[in-house]
């Protein structure tokens, strides 16, 4: 049995996925005439909200759009420096827009409000105009912790009080719904924009959702196309994420109850020094000085776990929907068994 625990990207289509998406009806998108595109991004916003959607192949190419449309050059973004735009999407915040950053600390990834005010520049000459607040939920680096509504509630009033952009990084914002037993609705009026993944706990094989008014869609259309986003028959793909929208989120919450049992079982080997909070999917935790990520990952291959090291010290497991009751017993089984020392 090979056990794949490196990314919740690593799912694959069900059969009932792949029925419903041999059966979708597609035309050309870039003309705007794919019915279930259309289809797609108007179910996708209507959860959230919004005005209008955006389909993109990827939640990178839908947080760089964001960043475009809402800054121009000599403007400064206001993120976490766990944020998944910061460490994993290349520095495209420079390299597309030509903005600066400005790094927050604050609990496993998340901002705290207080903190935003006094980073807030422009007054002066040398001094890079703020403009955007980003926020990711969950925070994947920080181990899938979650933003509460009453935090998310105080960034976006800090953001509305100072006349500044909030965008949203969801890649994962259902699992931190279903962690919270919130509704999608209940984030309207929060965000400028929101980005919404469907290809990790969701479980479609391609596409992230950027969501708007119809201004900013308009507007993040033409930068779709600009990056090479702009597909044809996309269809077929926006059907898996229509089956993920309808079929798949309820069932996250079998993906957190698992990562739970990993985290519990991690907590109680003498090879782990700390596992983060376990909130969602993610487990992040710390080996023993004495033993490098990369031992360990050697390790877990021998025994068919996939894992990836989050550092020299640190690893991450994530669970999803191909990660079976069967496999979490094989891996609590090894974790347990596998000796370092």
């Amino acid at each position: 049995m090979q056990i794949d625990l490196r990314s919740d990207t690593v799912t694959k289509p069900t059969e009932a996925m792949l029925v419903t998406m041999m059966s979708a009806q597609v035309g050309d998108d870039v003309f705007g005439e794919d019915p279930t595109v259309n289809a797609l991004e108007q179910k996708s916003a209507q959860m959230f909200g919004f005005e209008a959607g955006l389909f993109c192949p990827s939640g990178t190419m839908t947080n760089q759009i964001a960043l475009k449309v809402h800054t121009q050059p000599l403007d400064e973004v206001i993120m976490h420096r766990l944020s998944h735009v910061y460490n994993y999407e290349v520095s495209g915040y420079a390299f597309h827009s030509g903005v600066a950053v400005r790094l927050l600390e604050g609990d496993n990834g998340r901002i705290n409000a207080k903190d935003i005010a006094p980073l807030i520049q422009g007054k002066n000459d040398w001094e890079p105009n703020t403009r955007l607040v980003l926020i990711e939920n969950t925070v994947n680096k920080g181990g899938g912790t979650v933003y509460s509504l009453a935090q998310m509630r105080q960034v976006a009033e800090v953001c509305k009080q100072h006349k500044l952009l909030l965008h949203l990084d969801g890649a994962r914002i259902f699992n931190a719904l279903v962690a919270q037993n919130m509704e999608a609705a209940q984030l309207q009026g929060m965000f400028d924009s929101i980005s919404v993944c469907l290809s990790k706990g969701l479980g479609a094989p391609v596409g992230s959702v950027l969501l708007g008014n119809k201004q900013f869609i308009a507007k993040a259309r033409k930068v779709r196309k600009v990056f090479g986003g702009g597909m044809r028959q996309a269809g077929f793909l926006a059907a898996a994420g229509i089956y993920a929208l309808e079929n798949n989120i309820d069932r996250l919450a079998e993906d957190h109850r698992r990562a739970r049992v990993l985290a519990e079982t991690l907590q109680q080997q003498d090879y782990v020094v700390e596992v983060l909070p376990t909130e969602t999917n993610i487990v992040i935790f710390r080996l023993d000085d004495k033993l490098s990520g990369e031992k360990f990952v050697n390790r877990l291959a021998e025994n068919n776990i996939k894992a990836i090291a989050f550092g020299p010290q640190w690893i991450r497991f994530v669970c999803h929907l191909n990660f079976t009751d069967e496999m979490l017993a094989e891996a609590v089984s090894v974790l347990q068994k596998i000796g370092f020392y």
